[in-house]
């Protein structure tokens, strides 16, 4: 049987950037209908900037960038033992370069977002087209992931909470800041697959994900099974070589 190709409601007026930004939380499939209408995008982006910015702000105010290197390293044993096979002074040199690169990540993240959504709607595009038969277009699943992935600005908003609440800096984690998933209340002595397992079970990503599929649907013109297919398989397939790259590096 023939799958009926999604439109926009005739009836239904043209969405503002701002009504697609709410809508994305309480009425996801108008967002993505709307996407059909117009594939503007810069509305989340500007978000994710704004929220991403603050964040680094809030962790070289509160944490600083030395300690956040500082716990980066002790939190993983084969980072801390290639730098105990350091002199003294190659440690120094070495948790200097190392925070200069953490921060610089940290403050290029609007960019590398850019880059990282590119690279997304562009494997969600083939996985669907190619994979499940779709007639998804670029520009719409860019405007996808800049909207889908919302609810990570608001992960971002939860840990300057958390930082401005007074979070211990040596217990702060700049690669798991707040606790939306498993991996957030294991400890240090966790072993590292588990670890990788428990931080990928994150609530601010299954509902990224839900959204994907939601939205992969309407661009895709695919049912729901098969653009959860696309979106959940990539996602399965990430975990997967997260956890086998934690056990190996141990």
């Amino acid at each position: 049987m023939t799958e009926a190709v999604i439109q926009p409601e005739a009836s239904a007026p043209p969405l503002s950037q701002g009504q697609r930004v709410l809508d994305t939380f309480i009425a996801p499939s108008k967002t993505f209908t709307d996407i059909l209408r117009s594939s503007s995008w810069w509305l989340p982006w500007l978000i994710g900037i704004a929220v991403s910015l603050s964040l680094g702000y809030s962790i070289q105010q509160k944490i600083g960038w030395n300690k956040v290197y500082d716990n980066v390293v002790r939190q993983s044993p084969a980072q801390q033992q290639r730098l105990d096979q350091l002199s003294a002074d190659q440690q120094v040199r070495a948790k200097q370069v190392g925070a200069g690169i953490t921060k610089g990540i940290f403050w290029a993240s609007p960019a590398l977002g850019l880059l990282f959504a590119v690279i997304m709607a562009a494997v969600l595009m083939a996985t669907i087209n190619f994979g499940f038969g779709g007639r998804s277009k670029f520009g719409q699943m860019f405007a996808l992931v800049m909207y889908g992935t919302l609810p990570l600005a608001i992960k971002a908003l939860l840990g300057i909470i958390t930082i401005y609440a007074g979070v211990d800096p040596d217990s702060f984690n700049v690669n798991n800041y707040v606790g939306t998933n498993i991996g957030y209340y294991l400890s240090l002595d966790t072993p590292r697959w588990l670890m990788a397992l428990g931080t990928s079970i994150d609530v601010v990503t299954i509902w990224t994900l839900i959204l994907l599929t939601i939205g992969c649907s309407i661009l895709g013109k695919v049912s729901r099974g098969k653009a959860a297919g696309a979106v959940w398989g990539w996602w399965v397939l990430f975990v997967l070589f997260r956890v086998i790259g934690a056990a190996i590096g141990g």
